[in-house]
């Protein structure tokens, strides 16, 4: 509020520490209790009243030369259900992170809540709430909405990146589909979590002295249904598919469980386009996490399901029964929703997995708890976009950033179970997933923007990298 120079100084220098701070698990907190608090605007909120004056709404932000906005619903905030206008504090944490980790220069951030009601009765009914007090709107007219709201930005800021930002099933998927190809944007919540999970897996693939190719020979259980962990499966996928030499069928190695059980073929499922692709026939439909376990023996165990425990005892201790070093993934956020905490994780598998949490854990003994945050790609993909002045965002740009993650970490640091570079590193790591993403953008001709003759690319995007400091004061002789 009074000083921005200093705030992002500090908060550059003593990333690590302040991480959990400035975003997860924090910001959870900040949105459940932001209509109790609120005291000064951090960004816009466009209210499903304001159809058809949007295009002259935009103009309202004094910025001309906006060049990330990050946006949300409010839908589905974290593990925490519909919040609604209250979050806000969802894009302002994320742009403070494109600030610390990609150099992105603050004003030129725009963090925006859509608000189109919310069915959060408790927060309809409170009367510090500021929102719209409503049920979400849905359908075509939620459609219409984001329609008209995506014309205005891009025709004020044509060439910003748009973030989408924790919107719920089956919005986020039908609005990166009908966007993707369009406008500048991504789904951080599919596509970032994707990326940052498929980097893990790569990693650890270099600590059990595998070779990448033998991602294709994975057996992977993810528990978790919804965006983010169909999201997860289809960057893995997608990279299995183009780089690696398997001749299996695609989807073959994945089992997919919701909350009713294993994803097995059956009416009421084909009826889900979205993860139709990842319904199994060789086991029965809803079969649990347990017995899918014990029949699949998996090498891999994701979570996104946001539901606390479903790594039980017994499926961490029949996991770890049939493999050296299970690679074990609680993703969700924040932590009282995460699938095992770590000391649950290194005390069931006998401190063998490989550990990597959507939440801050401590270590273990020997066994290291890894954040597998996506704070290690968006920063590192806003910075590579803005500065090669990209025209879209390409989900081989996802593969090249993960690849470019799970190469950063030393040999010994790798085999120790330490898979991703320690939070403090973010700027270099930001800088690497920039480097590999403008290289993709640049070999697809994506990109708008290229290096100087005889300028390095990595050294090119570091010129651009905002750097929290106060400017000199120039004496003037008179």
């Amino acid at each position: 509020d009074r000083n921005i120079v200093l705030f992002y100084r500090v908060l550059v220098d003593y990333f690590e520490e302040l991480a959990p701070i400035v975003y997860t698990p924090t910001v959870g907190q900040a949105c459940l209790e932001h209509h109790l608090f609120y005291r000064r605007l951090r960004g816009m909120w466009f209210s499903y009243e304001d159809r058809t004056f949007m295009d002259h709404m935009v103009y309202n932000w004094p910025e001309d030369d906006v060049q990330i906005i990050v946006v949300t619903d409010g839908s589905r905030i974290l593990g925490l259900g519909d919040l609604g206008a209250n979050g806000m504090m969802i894009p302002v944490g994320k742009l403070s992170l494109y600030v610390a980790g990609g150099g992105i220069a603050p004003q030129k951030c725009l963090p925006v809540v859509l608000d189109v009601g919310t069915n959060n009765v408790a927060l309809r009914n409170n009367p510090m709430y500021f929102g719209l007090k409503r049920e979400r709107v849905t359908g075509n007219d939620y459609y219409e909405f984001i329609e008209e709201w995506m014309q205005a930005v891009h025709n004020r800021w044509p060439h910003a990146l748009i973030q989408f930002e924790d919107f719920q099933n089956p919005y986020c998927n039908t609005l990166l589909d009908k966007y993707r190809k369009r406008y500048l944007c991504f789904n951080d919540d599919i596509q970032s979590t994707g990326c940052i999970a498929l980097a893990v897996i790569l990693a650890s693939l270099r600590a059990r002295n595998l070779p990448l190719s033998a991602l294709a020979t994975e057996r992977i259980v993810c528990v978790g249904a919804g965006s983010a962990g169909i999201g997860v499966c289809n960057m893995i996928d997608l990279y299995i598919e183009r780089h690696t030499n398997s001749k299996q069928a695609p989807q073959s190695q994945f089992y997919v469980c919701d909350e009713h059980g294993l994803l097995g073929k059956s009416p009421e499922r084909e009826k889900q386009a979205f993860h139709k692709k990842y319904l199994r026939e060789d086991l029965p439909d809803r079969t649990t996490l347990l017995n899918v376990v014990k029949t699949v023996k998996p090498t891999v165990l994701i979570g996104l399901s946001a539901t606390a425990g479903v790594f039980s005892k017994e499926v961490l201790q029949e996991m770890s029964k049939h493999v050296d070093r299970p690679v074990v993934m609680p993703l969700s956020n924040p932590a009282t929703c995460s699938e095992c905490t770590a000391e649950e994780a290194a005390e069931w598998t006998r401190g063998k997995a490989l550990f990597a949490s959507g939440s801050p854990f401590k270590d273990q003994g020997n066994m290291k708890a890894n954040q597998c945050n996506n704070v290690y790609n968006f920063p590192g993909l806003g910075l590579g976009v803005v500065r090669a002045k990209l025209t879209r965002v390409s989900e081989e740009m996802f593969l090249a950033g993960a690849e470019a993650i799970a190469r950063m970490q030393p040999e010994d640091e790798v085999r120790s179970g330490r898979l991703l570079p320690p939070l403090g590193k973010l700027r270099e790591v930001s800088l690497s997933v920039a480097e590999a993403v403008a290289q993709e953008g640049i070999d697809t001709g994506l990109a708008r923007q290229l290096p100087p003759q005889g300028v390095d690319l990595r050294e090119f995007l570091k010129w651009d990298m905002w750097d929290p400091q106060y400017l000199r004061i120039i004496p003037v002789n008179k």
